[in-house]
């Protein structure tokens, strides 16, 4: 009897199969994310999304943003639970969006691996499109490709893009920042996704396992680092239009989302030149996570505040006399807020500034004072 034909595309170390397995597996969780503006459904060569309610601006502005969760992915590979990246990756790419104000419309991912196993991608794509909801964001299109010989048969890496839209007149932004704006601090769920190239030198020059547990977390190390994202995309959109909506009457005038390069320099770059902000440390006490990690690498926070939010997700710049509205219209969505600053203008006061982050040669912004020891 003659041989079966083998697939030379199998031999080579890709399987379609799984691949078609793992859409049908994720089918359910994107199709939750797509309203009447998307089309065609799942499995196109493109997403389409209907963009006639566009006509409704009178210069609508699209915004995009793309990232990835770094290697934050390679603690989930470790300990193989792999449903809360997709939060991550949301958080980092479509919380980008609404920095200058924009809402999101849809956003597409891509999925690199070394083997595709289909219920580890319908997890990951599982995660993204429950943040996708979370942050009314559609899911329109993605890519799972498989690269054997390049990522190891248990590696992946994700990534993804996304798109919204914005009033021209409605842009949040330092050209908005006023002389006298209080700098509020909106809370981080813990490390996000930046800094973890730090984390884990950290936990493998200690001997820990991700399995290992984590006495100060009641969990184990592994679930402790990988708490996801706060997603901050419509709490924030609904302040700005509590406080006013995006105009120049609004009592938000920018925002800054804060990932890599840590609190000072992010801030940094949503402020105008010749304005500077000094941000008191004693306003708050840095969560546990960030504490234990300094404390198992014999450093200081402080050595870390260009490498971790140490609790801060987000920061945003206030008209003075909004100040107490923003905080309790913050509160009232879970999400704890205070004021860690004044923006100034003209001389500012001695000593070294941070400035010029990520090629914006924005405003000046330093740390001062002592980290709070117990809860803020």
């Amino acid at each position: 009897m003659a041989a079966s034909p083998t697939n030379p595309y199998s031999e080579a170390g890709v399987d379609t199969a799984a691949g078609d397995l793992a859409v049908e597996l994720m089918k359910s969780s994107v199709r939750a994310t797509h309203g009447p503006e998307v089309l065609g459904g799942v499995g196109g060569f493109a997403g389409l999304f209907d963009a006639s309610a566009l006509r409704d601006f009178r210069r609508p502005l699209l915004a995009t943003s793309t990232d990835g969760v770094g290697t934050k992915v390679a603690i989930a590979q470790a300990i193989d639970k792999h449903d809360t990246i997709g939060q991550d990756l949301v958080g980092m790419v479509v919380d980008d969006i609404v920095v200058v104000g924009a809402k999101p419309l849809f956003m597409t991912d891509y999925i690199a691996c070394g083997k595709v196993f289909p219920q580890r991608i319908a997890d990951i794509v599982r995660g993204i499109a429950e943040a996708c909801t979370a942050t009314g964001t559609a899911l329109i299109g993605g890519e799972t490709a498989e690269h054997p010989g390049l990522l190891g048969p248990r590696d992946y890496d994700v990534a993804g893009a996304a798109t919204g839209v914005v009033e021209a007149d409605g842009i949040l932004g330092a050209d908005r920042v006023q002389d006298g704006d209080v700098v509020l601090a909106v809370e981080s769920s813990g490390l996000h996704s930046n800094g973890y190239s730090l984390v884990r030198h950290i936990v493998t020059n200690a001997g820990i396992g991700y399995g290992d547990n984590a006495a100060d977390f009641g969990k184990t190390w592994g679930e402790a680092l990988l708490e996801p994202t706060r997603l901050y995309t419509l709490p924030l959109l609904r302040l700005i239009e509590r406080l006013g909506g995006a105009t120049g009457e609004g009592g938000v005038h920018s925002l800054s989302h804060v990932t890599g390069g840590g609190i000072a320099a992010n801030l940094a770059r949503v402020l105008p030149q010749g304005s500077w902000a000094e941000v008191d440390r004693s306003t708050w006490s840095p969560s546990p996570v960030f504490r234990v990690l300094s404390d198992i690498a014999g450093s200081t926070l402080e050595s870390a505040e260009g490498t971790w939010n140490l609790g801060i997700g987000f920061l945003a710049i206030i008209a003075a006399d909004k100040k107490d509205a923003a905080i309790a219209a913050l509160a009232a969505e879970g999400m704890p807020a205070w004021q860690v600053g004044t923006v100034g203008f003209g001389a500012r006061p001695a000593g070294e500034f941070e400035q010029g982050a990520k090629g914006v040669d924005g405003g000046a912004v330093r740390l001062v004072g002592a980290y709070a020891d117990g809860a803020k």
